[in-house]
């Protein structure tokens, strides 16, 4: 069953971020040092048309951050409330996030997906994007 009228995308307004963040508890994979209160207020205020909301029925049902640098596209946080699964929500925000890089300039979109996690694998996959074999993620954390 695919939502048709009854799903809207919008942008997250600071106002959501209490929502948003619970909202991730239950229906994101993991975890990261920034997935904070502090973390998403500065993303939003950095960028207030980055974290966009699918809603149904007035109820949030999904997430993506589509974050563009001026050079490069990155997904992040892509998460359908395990109800809403299978019903095109996902594929309305990927929509939605490809609309905005394009806007913005951008031509090409990457996600980072957890290696383990052969559900989002299959998502990503299902919409089009590839595993980049010939890169590995390298990080630091920074101090506070």
């Amino acid at each position: 069953m695919q939502h048709k009228d009854d799903l809207s995308i919008r942008a997250a307004t600071r106002a959501d971020l209490d929502e948003v963040l619970a909202f991730w508890k239950v229906a994101a994979e993991g975890t990261s040092i920034s997935d904070d209160r502090a973390g998403v207020v500065r993303l939003v205020e950095r960028d207030p048309a980055c974290l966009l909301l699918a809603e149904c029925e007035g109820r949030l049902a999904g997430t993506v951050i589509a974050g563009f640098d001026g050079w490069r596209c990155h997904l992040y946080r892509l998460a359908v409330h395990p109800a809403q699964r299978r019903r095109g929500v996902a594929t309305a925000l990927l929509a939605a996030a490809e609309e905005r890089f394009v806007r913005l300039g951008g031509r090409r979109g990457d996600a980072m997906v957890l290696d383990d996690n052969a559900r989002a694998q299959h998502a990503w996959r299902a919409a089009g994007y590839e595993p980049e074999s010939r890169w590995s993620r390298w990080v630091k954390h920074l101090p506070d």
